[in-house]
């Protein structure tokens, strides 16, 4: 028995894929099948029920692989004590939402390129719902996203959390003071994608309150919302740190309501198991810069 053979033993179970973790451990299928046999043969015991084409965990399969996950955590944070710091290298996945683009983003990468030189970051900028998906299937080792994720193999890490505004061009004739919020909802509602916790919010509360929306307009780009403001087109549901230096220069009217949407709660979300000593060092730095920027 081996390190290589318990890590292809995690990865193959926690991928539920011999292809996809021969892909992820940049070997071949045959290498990884090979490495299984050889550790069923170690232990005298199979860790793998094969049959149809079809292949699942054992009932000593199930057993044991805790305990293979614990090994491999362990044998990463001794190479990462054995290290310094600024020696931590590879290529970190990260999800970030477009919140997060738009406020601290840039100072969190100049920090990760000052004390971590040897870290490569490949960045997907996307909604919370595909992030979430991404990182339950490992194509993502790190998501700063709209959390927590309440799924038991993620490891969630707060980060910090955005007012979210009403705000309207003042061409947009509204009331002066608070105004209901069936007047906003008659006019057109800009605001999050569909499958986001803001545009969720806004179609619970107008069945709640029996209020019919105008129209909504959703959009995957913070940056488009923000212009459709600007431009008129409706009342927008944006994070005021994006849309402050607007507000102050009375280009937008910042509205208060009879309801305001939650606050967007963001987290560093990745994934427990197998450890990633990359993932949980950058989590713990975007907090602090997260901590920073939002006070």
């Amino acid at each position: 028995m081996n390190f290589k053979q318990l890590e292809t033993f995690v990865w193959v179970a926690t991928l539920g894929s011999f292809r996809k973790a021969a892909k992820k451990l940049y070997t071949s299928q045959p290498a990884v099948s090979s490495r299984i046999v050889a550790l069923e043969q170690s232990l005298g015991t199979e860790l793998f029920s094969r049959h149809a084409g079809k292949f699942e965990l054992t009932s000593k399969g199930v057993e044991l692989l805790p305990y293979a996950q614990k090994m491999l955590v362990m044998a990463d944070r001794f190479k990462e004590r054995a290290c310094e710091t600024n020696s931590l290298s590879g290529m970190l996945r990260l999800g970030v939402s477009e919140t997060i683009v738009h406020t601290w983003l840039s100072d969190f990468l100049q920090h990760v390129h000052h004390s971590f030189p040897n870290v490569d970051i490949e960045l997907t900028v996307d909604v919370t719902a595909n992030m979430r998906n991404e990182l339950v299937s490992r194509s993502l080792d790190l998501a700063f996203l709209m959390g927590p994720i309440s799924e038991f193999s993620i490891q969630n890490v707060d980060l910090c959390s955005f007012e979210l505004a009403w705000v309207c061009s003042p061409e947009i004739e509204l009331p002066e003071g608070v105004v209901p919020l069936q007047t906003i909802l008659e006019k057109p509602v800009i605001t999050y994608a569909r499958n986001t916790r803001p545009f969720a919010e806004v179609q619970a509360v107008s069945k709640q309150e029996d209020i019919e929306v105008s129209r909504l307009f959703p959009s995957t780009s913070l940056a488009a919302c923000k212009r459709m403001a600007l431009d008129g087109l409706g009342i927008g549901m944006l994070p005021l740190a994006l849309i402050n230096e607007e507000v102050d220069q009375k280009r937008l009217r910042k509205i208060s309501s009879t309801w305001e949407p939650s606050d967007l709660v963001f987290t560093a979300s990745y994934p427990r198991e197998p450890f990633n000593p990359l993932a949980e060092k950058m989590a713990t730095l975007a907090a602090d810069v997260a901590h920073d920027y939002c006070g």
